[in-house]
């Protein structure tokens, strides 16, 4: 039998195409999530972007237009802090199947007091947890009607040093702004795992891969008007600080690649080459506390009875 070539370096610059492919970007009208949207759509594939906020959706959608010359893109009112609103958001999608959702949105406080939203969690955990959690059962059969799909999560440094208190999910004992967010994040990342471990033991096709972006600095992105805009001054200033991080068109790399590469497999973690902080994407140990199955299971759970959902059965048929 004859062997099949191996496939070709991964190429940032020059993903494979994707005509055919339908994409949905959580936050895809901003930050990296507009990158990548754009780099998605550069490729061919029918782009969504998820977004609370019609204006910045149609600014982003223009902006891809006006440089991806026929692109496929259209906005999809979302908002993962309403989770009463998700299953009607998904039902207009009007899609019959989706290859992949970045589940990238994400909501970062600074400064207390604590906020809840309406169903009485705490806003950081709900939006970029819960949200994407319940979002995924409502995406359930979208997804498994595309064999092979792909769901990425897109982590955060923030939750590397973090650890996660199965009893205090929602910081109602003592709120910290930017500890409550780092441990949302590392939420969403033990949920990305967990969740590619019983796909996995459930036989399902769909990958849970989980990205982090690295460092990613408004100052070295380039511009896109009006969704970003970056001055001349404001470039040179921090010009020295990319031998170190890199913008927040690199940063979308991790997740396009996860999206896009048929090598690409369930239950790893793809960050930027250099130190996790910048360069092209590879695939990476997973962090210690990520293989933590006990605290994941225990997440699962109360993750399963905050929103009433799981996304494994619709996913496995």
């Amino acid at each position: 039998m004859t062997s099949l070539p191996p496939p070709p370096p991964w190429d940032v610059h020059r993903p494979p195409r994707a005509e055919g492919k339908n994409v949905l970007v959580t936050g895809g009208n901003a930050g990296i999530g507009y990158f990548v949207a754009e780099q998605l759509a550069a490729t061919g594939a029918t782009v969504v972007l998820g977004s609370r906020d019609r204006a910045k959706a149609e600014a982003a959608i223009a902006s891809i237009g006006a440089r991806v010359p026929g692109a496929r893109v259209a906005h999809l009112p979302l908002d993962l802090a309403d989770l009463a609103s998700l299953g009607p958001s998904v039902d207009a999608l009007g899609l019959d199947r989706l290859d992949a959702v970045v589940h990238n949105a994400g909501v970062a406080l600074d400064h207390p007091p604590r906020r809840e939203t309406a169903d009485g969690h705490e806003l950081m955990f709900a939006t970029n947890h819960l949200g994407h959690f319940a979002l995924t059962h409502h995406l359930a059969p979208l997804l498994a009607a595309a064999p092979g799909s792909r769901i990425v999560t897109t982590g955060s440094f923030a939750a590397k040093s973090e650890r996660l208190d199965p009893d205090d999910l929602q910081s109602t004992r003592d709120y910290r702004p930017k500890r409550t967010y780092a441990r949302s994040k590392l939420a969403q990342m033990l949920f990305a795992v967990e969740l590619d471990r019983r796909l996995r033991a459930a036989g399902g096709t769909t990958l849970s891969v989980l990205v982090h972006p690295g460092g990613a600095l408004d100052s070295l992105t380039p511009s896109r008007p009006p969704v970003h805009v970056r001055t001349t001054g404001e470039r040179l200033r921090h010009l020295p600080l990319g031998l170190v991080v890199q913008g927040k068109d690199a940063a979308a790399w991790p997740a396009v690649r996860a999206v896009l590469d048929p090598g690409v497999r369930g239950g790893r973690m793809w960050s930027p080459r250099a130190f996790g902080l910048r360069g092209a994407p590879r695939a990476e140990p997973l962090w210690d506390h990520l293989t933590d199955t006990a605290t994941a299971a225990r997440l699962w759970a109360a993750s399963r009875e905050l929103t009433g959902l799981d996304p494994v059965p619709g996913l496995v048929g």
